[in-house]
């Protein structure tokens, strides 16, 4: 250690590891540890971690319900993008750790901080995505990362640590935990333990936001969803809070099965990992998004955007909200929603989201220029010309070396 640290601001959830790593701090670094711990819609009581935390002498506690900023400005901007990693992950993990991050180095500012804690380990995304976070944002601040640092590297370890030092641990916690899970209001992440085999199929008791599609109902249910500048804004005729759309959405696509996904995908340290992952409301709003931009949006915009996600959902994906790249694409994003608006017409039924129904006020859709009844407004014949031009370079890539005279435009 090259620096002594006085204060720190640890992320805390409050559960084993976080505990340990407090704990381990205090013991370490001979510091005073402040906590902070996020609501962004986990679903799980978070006044436990505050009597843990004051059961360890912390005297200044955070605990901040940050669900409606997390939506907001975070989850609401990904998917005006319609991003999505490798294909298929809506990034649930991802967009949380920007604002997780935004509010530790805020909090260190405003209590005299000299440094940041996570307690993300040495092999994943994670501790990629807040550092790059803390560092765009204070260039300055310490991290520690007690992962890479100390020798606690397996549950048992770490258990025997706890007992040692008088840390609770929960009972299910004692031996080595089936598997991992990360939560938050737009989805649930499990990996780890039984799930690491890829070609096993993840035993039912995973998934704990959705039904199983088998199971779901057998009459389909219809919603709708209204959307201003690209946001959703109410569903079934009622306006309602960023969060609390997703919190409805969450419930309707769960009791539906909707929002599975088992995943092998390629994390940024460079390995792969299996992730099963609930995203019930998001997989909804994906589709309703998509659909009322297909009724708004004009072809070489959506076209283009099209192009843009795939790099825009990777700089989500590997931690890099804040870069001037990922801002100067959400401008072209939003610049893009300012005609989408309008509501679309969603059929939920054993698993799937099927788009039934769109209208909006800025539709570019003209059933004078598509009906295959007579029209006033669309000569046929001009299809002609558009197709030869669109021809000529193929034309002459195909008369090249059989013959010297030229296609003509006749």
């Amino acid at each position: 250690m090259t620096k002594k640290i006085k204060k720190v601001v640890l992320a805390y959830s409050g559960g084993l590891d976080t505990s340990i790593i407090l704990k381990w701090l205090k013991d370490t670094y001979d510091c005073e540890v402040v906590t902070f711990t996020a609501d962004l819609g986990q679903g799980e009581e978070l006044e436990p971690a505050r009597k843990k935390a004051e059961m360890f002498g912390v005297k200044e506690i955070y605990i901040e319900d940050l669900r409606e900023e997390f939506v907001r400005d975070y989850v609401f901007p990904m998917f005006r993008a319609n991003a999505l990693y490798e294909g298929v992950y809506l990034l649930g993990t991802a967009i949380a750790r920007p604002l997780i991050a935004k509010r530790q180095i805020e909090i260190a500012h405003a209590v005299g901080a000299d440094a940041v804690c996570h307690g993300a380990t040495g092999k994943g995304n994670d501790q990629v995505r807040f550092e790059l976070g803390y560092y765009g944002l204070d260039p300055d601040i310490t991290v520690i990362a007690p992962w890479r640092e100390w020798d606690l590297n397996s549950r048992t370890k770490l258990i025997d640590y706890a007992e040692k030092h008088q840390i609770p641990v929960a009972k299910d916690k004692r031996g080595e935990s089936p598997f991992s899970v990360d939560a938050n209001l737009l989805h649930t992440s499990s990996e780890g333990k039984l799930l690491e085999d890829p070609w096993e199929e993840s035993p039912e008791y995973v998934y704990n936001r959705t039904v199983s599609p088998e199971d779901a109902p057998d009459k389909a249910t219809y919603i709708e969803v209204e959307f201003e500048k690209g946001d959703a804004v109410g569903i079934d005729g009622v306006k309602m809070s960023p969060a609390t759309i997703l919190t409805k959405l969450n419930e309707l696509g769960g009791a539906n099965g909707i929002g599975r996904l088992d995943l092998l995908e390629n994390r940024f340290v460079g390995m792969k990992s299996r992730g099963i992952y609930e995203t019930p409301g998001g997989t909804i709003l994906l589709t309703a998004h998509r659909g009322i931009e297909s009724t708004t949006l004009d072809s070489g915009a959506m076209h283009l955007k099209d192009e843009l996600m795939p790099k825009y959902a990777e700089l989500i994906y590997n931690g890099f909200w804040f870069s001037p790249e990922r801002e100067m694409l959400q401008a072209l994003i939003d610049k893009s929603q300012e005609h989408v608006c309008g509501t679309v017409r969603l059929k939920l039924y054993k698993g799937g989201v099927h788009l039934v129904g769109r209208k909006s006020p800025q539709s570019l859709y003209s059933m004078e220029h598509v009906t295959f009844e007579e029209d006033e407004v669309y000569d046929q014949r001009d299809a002609a010309g558009f197709i030869k031009l669109n021809a000529l370079r193929l034309r002459l890539l195909n008369q090249r070396g059989k013959s010297k005279v030229s296609p003509s435009y006749e």
